[in-house]
Formats: C-alpha cells, structure tokens, sequence
C-alpha cells in the first residue's frame, strides 16, 4: 500500500460529493462534460483491476468508493443534459 496513492484517492474521494451536491443543487448540467466522466470512471476501473491483480490492498475500497461516485456524478450529468434539451 503506498501511503501517496491513498492520500490522492482521499482527496478525489472528498471532491466528488461536494461535485454532486453542486450539481443536485444547481440542477444543470452546463459546463461539464460527459467525456471527462468517462475517463475518470475508466480511470478507476483501471486502478480497481491493478488491485484486484497485482497489489490487492484496503486502498481497493477507496477505488470503488469513488467509482461509484463518479458514476452518480456522470448518471446525474447525463439527467440534467436530457432534461435541458
């Protein structure tokens, strides 16, 4: 487990609720974007099977936390950007 990934996964794990909230409470979409959803999610998915294969540690947790995140953050995204149009 290397103490540096968990603080970066801390962090990003501390930015996505306060994204969400952002969202849920301005009830829009402008100004994100669905491409750069997508690469974070595969981003993650990307870190969950480098655990799951070579380095299985409790940092699995955090990938998974923010993954499913992520996926609420995209999933709302994608609410607002229909509703808008």
């Amino acid at each position: 487990m290397s103490i540096f990934e968990t603080i970066m996964l801390a962090c990003f794990g501390m930015a996505w609720p306060v994204n969400i909230m952002k969202t849920v409470r301005s009830k829009t979409a402008r100004g994100r974007s669905l491409m750069f959803q997508a690469i974070i999610f595969i981003g993650y998915i990307s870190g969950i099977i480098h655990k799951l294969l070579y380095s299985l540690d409790i940092v699995l947790f955090l990938y998974c936390l923010n993954l499913v995140m992520v996926g609420i953050d995209g999933t709302l995204l994608l609410y607002y950007k229909r509703k808008e149009a």
